[in-house]
């Protein structure tokens, strides 16, 4: 199909990622033998195509094409082995053809929006240009399927395009198509006509340029726009006066599961693993796909029989006709092996849609791509600790005290204060081996290799790439709690350069700050430091002296701290006195901990603080095992007497309960308390408070709760007035009768049956 009179031009639209397609491109360039190939794809790249070639290139991969200055403004281009340009890269440098990519050029798609439109036009949308498909259109093949009897555009085109065998007339029915439906589609927006105009620009080069017979690869929308050529100073002036941006290219891995992106040539593949099995199986691929999916089961410790696999064929066979297709395809054979080989289970069915239909595996580029000095460095230290990149989700316990496993924990950490969230820390089951273990779920995604050129900015290896953007971090924070979560994170990663500098920022932020508040934020973060610190070896004393500092000035502030509050903000200050009492623990010195436990007792008896916190505070010095029974007992009655409001005491309660029950089990004098206050509130007063009640409750077991309500009920009328030390013995069977009912529902329990 010639664009205009002289060379000819044949114009092969395809879709972009499909067996079918990829098939009928490289037996087009083999029956058409031309002496250029030109695709639609970033010129930027031009120069990397020859790598195409190369034996340590492996499918799935991408280009990525990013903005120098500004690496977030990134574009990829993924293709895989039936991608129909990668097989006319493929034609081309195994011969060593010229091949050109046409499409408008990066460099004046990747330019910030306020730049990007000429003079006189509206600018596009950021996004667009990462877009293959033109905002204002529908779906091509879900029209031409809807005319065709079909609801799914996928299916459409899979059976006529991707599981043909015959090139003949494809290309010419494809172009049929697609200029019958832009011929209502109206005018293009002016980023799309850019595009086009910028294809037929590069054609009209090709021929310029000597050459003869010319094979152009596009998508299939734009096939119509480069047969029917326009007048060049058309073309020249949608591009005239274009705003550039520095860009730079290169190649990376990608993942079947990210061909559904719509990026560059994404085309939303639903199932790449079934494409690769046809490009790659091209005969028998019924028998071969359920082989593998019995393969797969067997793997996983499933029945899967040879007898299994011959009946899913046949079963796929006649669902195929019956549905009136020539042969089966994927949903015939999915469904064929939900009906047999899993048995109807849809369980074993969405495994085989993850690791077959939809695959699994990261891409390989050849170390000559050129790519940043820090991912070069990356690189390396991942070949030289044996953690090499996969896409597959997988766990990696560390050992801190193996200088292997501290060397992956020192890299990891670093990599996370970079952004390039390659591992995510879990916590350790295996919570007896102390702060020496750590687990980390590992899974490397396409799309950190741009997190790794924006990190690039901050310096040419991992480390110092790492203290480079803490020390930018440090300078611009103004809150003390991001200071100590950056002091921990460096201290994790081990960057001794960065945990200098973040020292200075904390010490002078924390003599400025008078919130006691963001003071009680800071110092836990700091005490995690400390003793990651001494677990890895890294001096703590300035930062034990920080510490020290910084709790000095909140025991002096706790109490005006702690007063007058509303509900919201006395629950954040329990979560506080919380997470201060763990750090104080933590840090393990005995007098700071009296110290603590001192501060924390002016709150309990301290009527101004809200309920809640009082509750809270009494509970903590519990733990601390400063109060006694009959202290308890004394504080209880005196909270939770009929002079306080029903909800103030609520409030209390819920601070002095919510934790471990065991603490409080046996805390005889408490529950004499609450069984009496329970006994003496009205029922309006009853049923207004009761939800405070039970969400003081909500976090126990069922077997603690039970454990409670056995507790309560063995409590005489005697005790919750009196407070008397000793039970009785007997209990009035009718006030027991009438209790039961209330603490059934509070505790969430049923207590009607016991004796």
């Amino acid at each position: 199909m010639s664009a205009e009179t002289g060379a000819p031009v044949h114009v092969l639209g395809v879709r972009h990622h499909g067996p079918g397609s990829a098939r009928s491109v490289r037996d087009a360039l083999e029956r058409l033998r031309p002496d250029v190939v030109l695709i639609e794809g970033p010129p930027e790249a031009d120069g990397l195509l020859p790598l195409a070639a190369h034996a340590e290139m492996k499918p799935p991969v991408a280009l990525l094409v990013y903005a120098v200055d500004k690496p977030a403004q990134a574009v990829f281009y993924p293709f895989a082995v039936f991608s129909p340009e990668w097989q006319a890269i493929q034609y081309a440098v195994q011969r060593t053809l010229p091949v050109r990519f046409i499409d408008l050029p990066q460099s004046h798609r990747l330019v910030p929006e306020k730049e990007e439109a000429p003079e006189g036009e509206d600018a596009e949308e950021g996004e667009d240009a990462q877009e293959d498909a033109p905002p204002h259109r529908g779906d091509p093949l879900g029209a031409l399927a809807r005319a065709a009897g079909y609801e799914d555009g996928e299916l459409w085109w899979d059976h006529l395009i991707e599981r043909r065998r015959e090139a003949e007339g494809v290309f010419e029915a494809v172009l049929e198509a697609m200029t019958a439906l832009r011929e209502g589609e109206g005018e293009l927006s002016p980023h799309e006509a850019r595009r086009e105009a910028h294809m037929r620009r590069s054609i009209r080069q090709a021929k310029k340029d000597g050459f003869q017979r010319i094979a152009v690869v596009c998508g299939a929308w734009h096939a119509p726009a480069l047969v029917q050529q326009r007048p060049a100073r058309e073309d020249d002036a949608l591009l005239r006066g274009l705003p550039k941006a520095k860009v730079a290219a290169t190649w990376i891995p990608w993942t079947y599961d990210r061909l559904g992106w719509r990026s560059g040539y994404g085309a939303g593949v639903e199932s790449p693993g079934w494409y690769a099995h046809l490009w790659l199986t091209p005969h028998r691929p019924v028998s071969s796909w359920a082989t593998r999916i019995a393969h797969l089961l067997r793997a996983e410790g499933l029945d899967a029989s040879s007898a299994n696999v011959i009946e899913t064929v046949r079963l796929a066979e006649a669902l195929a006709a019956l549905r009136g297709l020539s042969s089966p395809g994927l949903s015939e054979l999915r469904d064929a092996s939900l009906a047999v080989l899993c048995g109807g289970d849809p369980a074993p069915l969405a495994l085989v849609h993850e690791k077959l239909e939809v695959g699994t595996g990261l891409g390989e580029v050849p170390s000559e791509v050129p790519s940043v000095p820090l991912a070069r460095d990356l690189a390396a230290r991942q070949k030289s600790l044996r953690l090499p990149p996969s896409s597959e989700s997988k766990l990696q316990e560390l050992d801190l005290r193996k200088d292997l496993d501290r060397e992956r924990s020192r890299l990891l950490h670093r990599l996370r204060l970079l952004d390039i969230a390659w591992g995510t820390p879990e916590e350790d089951p295996r919570s007896s081996t102390g702060t020496f273990r750590e687990t980390w779920r590992l899974k490397w995604e396409p799309e950190l290799a741009v997190r790794v050129v924006e990190a690039s900015l901050f310096g040419n290896t991992v480390e110092s790439a790492a203290t480079g953007r803490v020390v930018a971090r440090a300078s611009e924070a103004a809150e003390l709690g991001t200071l100590t979560a950056l002091l921990d994170a460096s201290l994790l990663a081990e960057l001794p350069g960065a945990i200098d500098v973040v020292l200075r920022h904390v010490q002078a932020l924390s003599t400025r700050s008078a919130d006691v508040p963001k003071l009680m934020e800071a110092f836990p973060a700091l005490a995690h430091a400390v003793r990651y610190g001494s677990v890895r070896e890294t001096p703590t004393g300035p930062i034990i002296a920080i510490a020290d500092g910084l709790f000095e000035r909140i025991l002096i502030g706790l109490p005006g701290a702690c007063v007058s509050l509303d509900d919201e903000a006395a629950h954040q200050r329990r979560d506080q006195l919380r997470a201060m009492h763990a750090a104080v623990a933590l840090l393990e010195g005995a007098e700071r901990g009296e110290e603590w436990a001192e501060a924390l007792g002016q709150l309990v008896h301290r009527d101004a603080v809200h309920g809640l916190v009082r509750g809270a505070a009494l509970r903590l010095r519990v733990e601390f095992g400063k109060v006694q029974d009959e202290e308890l007992g004394t504080l209880s009655r005196r909270a939770l007497s009929p002079a306080v409001p029903p909800a103030e005491a609520a409030a209390w309660l819920e601070g002095l309960v919510s934790g471990s029950a065991l603490l409080l089990l046996h805390r005889q004098e408490l529950w004499a308390a609450l069984d009496g206050w329970l006994s003496g509130l009205t029922r309006e007063s009853f049923v207004e408070h009761l939800p405070l009640v039970r969400r003081a409750f909500a976090d126990f077991s069922t077997s603690e709760r039970r454990a409670m309500a056995e507790r309560v009920k063995q409590l005489s009328s005697a005790t919750a007035r009196g407070g008397a030390k000793e039970l009785m013995e007997e209990l009035d069977p009718q006030r027991v009768a009438r209790v039961l009912p209330v603490l059934s529902t509070i505790l969430g329990v049923r207590l009607g049956e016991a004796g």
